[in-house]
């Protein structure tokens, strides 16, 4: 049974918390102000509800933060009715006709120079970040320090992340329990929208699909299309959504319901040994460059091509930094939440596996939070195998 979680909000030590660790991290910067950027784009709302409890409907949203004062948060006034203002929880609200000259102002009145954006690699509105351009500001790149600022998760935070997991695991069971040849690959993926449009997910959804003939899976990662499934085909439906918490987790299993071939079988043997290597080496006080060295060896060993990035730190953005990569020499903190998804690719560029699974990060190990196997189902299942 999926527990219920309505109407979340986090308390007032975990919202004391937050500020504390993200003014604490301004200071490090030696900030004057931090504006923080939220938009409708999927996935690239959270970093608004993690600082004032607002989930965006349309359009986007700011707040901004100083030392010395209430953060306020910045709506347009064109999105007054757009969205639930009244679950914010910041008292000090603003609904100007041009967020960043509104926001231009207020830093300029409070004498702020040294000033960090986070949204500027993917998020902040251009008209908005023009103005703010204006200003006088020195302007800093906040886009790590923010992300590294939140990437412990709190008890709270962790409750919400296995809610979603939950969630998600029962998505991919609906498609495995509804799987028939006949069906399109987008009546598969209803099975589990519906799961989630119904569970309160909203629109924090990011669902796709790998597919391919004859037991095998193609390199690309698509939406699902209205091709009818053969018996034959493989499948792999990637879930990622974020339930009523705001907390985002991706979850995927293969689907091959007639065995897959000899370089599938092969690249799925590889992802097995990968994640029995991530269980047991992404700890607290291992980097990030340690991990990925000691795990992707699978992958460096039988001279597989990697596609879409190996993994990220996740939260209530669906992509936090840092990213599970080569070179980034980031210490793991214990109860950082890790989206892992190691994307295979053979060197002919003929088959793939994008095999998703999101860890906790503890002292001794890295905890799958599915407890699932690493295994192939048939579409014959009623549940998925525990660990």
């Amino acid at each position: 049974m999926i527990e219920s979680i309505d109407r979340f909000h986090p308390s007032q030590n975990e919202i004391s918390r937050r500020y504390l660790n993200v003014r604490t991290a301004m200071a490090e910067h030696e900030l004057d102000a931090l504006v923080v950027c939220g938009s409708e784009y999927t996935g690239f709302e959270g970093a608004i509800r993690y600082l004032s409890g607002f989930h965006i409907l349309h359009r986007y949203a700011y707040v901004v933060v100083t030392q010395n004062h209430e953060a306020v948060a910045v709506f347009p006034k064109e999105a007054t009715w757009v969205g639930d203002h009244s679950s914010t929880y910041l008292q000090e609200k603003e609904f100007p006709e041009h967020c960043g000259n509104w926001i231009k102002g207020y830093l300029q009145n409070k004498g702020v120079k040294r000033l960090g954006i986070y949204g500027l690699d993917y998020i902040i509105n251009v008209r908005d970040f023009s103005a703010l351009a204006t200003g006088g500001f020195e302007i800093i790149d906040f886009e790590q320090a923010f992300d590294y600022a939140r990437i412990q998760k709190s008890d709270e935070e962790i409750r919400s992340v296995r809610h979603s997991m939950d969630l998600c695991k029962q998505g991919v069971l609906d498609i495995i329990r509804a799987y028939e040849p006949g069906k399109t690959e987008a009546e598969l993926m209803g099975e589990a929208e519906r799961r989630f449009s119904s569970s309160g997910c909203s629109r924090s959804t990011m669902n796709m699909v790998l597919a391919g003939e004859n037991g095998s899976l193609r390199p690309q990662v698509l939406f699902p299309s209205q091709r009818k499934i053969e018996s034959s085909d493989g499948l792999m439906y990637g879930l990622e959504i974020a339930g009523e918490g705001g907390h985002w987790v991706e979850f995927s299993r293969p689907l091959m319901p007639e065995g897959m071939d000899d370089i599938t079988a092969e690249m799925f043997t590889a992802q097995q040994e990968f994640h029995s290597l991530v269980r047991e080496n992404m700890k607290a006080g291992s980097t990030v460059e340690e991990v990925y060295q000691i795990c992707t060896k699978p992958f460096e060993d039988r001279g597989y091509l990697t596609g879409h990035v190996c993994g990220h730190s996740i939260g209530m953005t669906m992509i936090e930094m840092p990213r599970v990569a080569a070179g980034v020499e980031f210490v793991l903190p214990e109860n950082m939440v890790c989206s892992i998804h190691a994307h295979t690719i053979n060197p002919e560029r003929s088959h793939g596996l994008l095999f998703q699974e999101t860890y906790l990060v503890n002292n001794a190990c890295a905890e799958p939070l599915s407890g699932t196997a690493i295994k192939v189902y048939e579409g014959t299942e009623s549940a998925l195998t525990e660990l």
